[in-house]
């Protein structure tokens, strides 16, 4: 890996939005890197809800703008990688203390009409006692709503991104950290730190992209003095996970008595995902973990809609994280907008730094292409916007059928277990025929360390996936951590020690 060269564009970020950015100014000829000083999707990216989605309660804060974009991009990214993004129908059950009906029945007819559906369909009204729906939530409840949005793998789609940023010939430097960044003779330069060796290296680029989120203020401070703003609010969303508590493929949207609403979605086959909160943070660390009265807060919502209640004993893991969003002053958290901003400052014709304040992850390919038309006048003229129409590494799946594309799969290599064959389709989509190999039979995987995870598999993501710890491949290349023991958990990181090692 050579840094001597200039390079147009240095993003700082391995999130959703500096992945994006990074392949889409790879993918129109620009020498770009990229530097995070964790691991991909390390921090918010990997906490969301699952979801791509409209976002229909931003409908009630006059967020139009940002709802329409966000339908429109539903389709455009399930088609980009359909084996990490599908279709989910959602309930929204109605009862006496909720929204009247005509209210929802406003707001669903603006969710289908506000951008063009292609596929997904729309709304409809849903009578309880014709549904299995009826069977899990409370007797007096009788009628719901439904409408169409989309689950996503949030941390898999960020590699995928990260990977056609390489492939198009940009540099990826997981676990580097930029400590200084400062303009010099009309360029960037930055010094990077290993987080690993603890070596440091200087990098040049013509623009920087700061889109570091929960610290994106904090590291525009340190490289413009004296810009010191409130753009960046840190609201923490804590998610709980259960055994399922719904047979269904639907999920739950529940809206709670303070107003808010709180999803119950399928996850992993046999759990439910369960969230988010909204709880202003002061910092990052702040923000890590979940409070056991968010966890009660997540419970008693989906008590008071569900025949069996469910508490804290129930769930098996918790994940929370701040949310960058940008401070647009308003005192409740929920109500913050969702919509990013973009901020460029070039004084005087200095070196460009563009900071990306908020944004979700539905609308992350919409705002690379915005970030790019800013910085247009100060990168060399190359390239248009291209990614709508192109496929994510793996995505590029006959009309997009996954089940008929895992029925190949399992022609083509009759000799290994289609439990095993499944994960790995929907977690590498094509691309799987690169993480098999020459692999004929099931013991050709090597070592089935539990949940599906394969020695081969590991292998591939140390090697071609940034990935570097046992947490990095449990939980952001894959879930196998909620299905696997500790003793599994434990056998697994002492084989990525000894990889690491013989790679050494």
């Amino acid at each position: 890996m050579s840094l001597d060269r200039v390079f147009d564009i240095l993003v700082i970020g391995g999130g959703i939005n500096g992945t994006g950015i990074a392949l889409d100014a790879a993918g129109r000829g620009l020498d770009v890197a990229l530097a995070e000083q964790g691991d991909l999707a390390g921090k918010t990216s990997w906490v969301s809800s699952k979801m791509i989605h409209g976002g229909l309660r931003y409908l009630e804060h006059y967020e139009f703008r940002l709802v329409r974009e966000a339908l429109a991009e539903r389709e455009v990214l399930q088609a980009k990688a359909p084996h990490l993004i599908q279709p989910l129908r959602l309930l929204l059950p109605h009862t006496a203390q909720a929204r009247p009906a005509w209210m929802i029945r406003l707001g669903l007819f603006l969710y289908d009409h506000l951008s063009r559906r292609r596929s997904l369909p729309g709304c409809e009204t849903i009578d309880l006692n014709l549904h299995q729906a009826g069977a899990v939530l409370a007797p007096t409840i009788k009628r719901a709503f439904a409408y169409s949005d989309c689950k996503v793998d949030d941390s898999r789609l960020v590699i995928a991104n990260a990977m056609g940023a390489q492939k198009l010939g940009a540099q990826i430097l997981p676990r580097h950290q930029v400590v200084h960044a400062q303009r010099i003779y009309g360029q960037w330069q930055a010094t990077l730190r290993n987080a690993e060796t603890g070596e440091t290296s200087n990098i040049r680029a013509n623009v920087l992209v700061n889109a570091a989120g929960p610290g994106a203020e904090m590291f525009l401070n340190s490289a413009v003095p004296n810009s010191s703003k409130n753009r960046v609010r840190l609201v923490k969303g804590s998610h709980i996970v259960i055994p399922k508590i719904y047979d269904g493929p639907e999920a739950f949207i529940l809206q709670n008595t303070d107003d808010r609403v709180v999803f119950v979605i399928p996850f992993e086959e046999i759990f439910s995902l369960i969230g988010t909160t909204d709880i202003n943070v002061n910092s990052e660390s702040e923000g890590a973990e979940i409070t056991p009265e968010e966890t009660e807060y997540l419970c008693q919502a989906v008590n008071a809609y569900m025949r069996k209640p469910i508490g804290a004993d129930d769930v098996v893991w918790s994940f929370a994280g701040a949310r960058p969003l940008f401070d647009d002053g308003k005192s409740d958290p929920a109500a913050v907008t969702r919509d990013y901003v973009i901020e460029l400052n070039a004084p005087d014709g200095t070196a460009p730094l563009l900071s990306i304040f908020g944004g979700k992850i539905t609308t992350y390919r919409r705002l690379a292409e915005a970030a790019l038309a800013k910085l247009a006048p100060y990168l060399p003229t190359k390239g248009r916007p291209w990614t709508a129409a192109a496929s994510l590494p793996g995505g590029d799946i006959e009309n997009m059928d996954v089940a008929a594309f895992l029925t190949t799969l399992e022609h083509d290599f009759p000799g290994i277990a289609p439990h095993l064959l499944a994960p790995l389709a929907s977690r590498h989509g094509t691309q799987v025929r690169e993480v098999l190999g020459d692999a004929k039979v099931t013991a050709d995987l090597g070592r089935h360390f539990g949940a599906g995870l394969t020695a081969r598999e590991v292998d591939y993501m140390l090697n071609n996936e940034w990935a570097l710890s046992a947490d990095d491949v449990l939980w952001r290349r894959s879930k196998s951590g909620l299905r696997m023991n500790e003793n599994e958990q434990r056998v697994l990181a002492e084989f990525i020690v000894g990889q690491s090692r013989d790679a050494a």
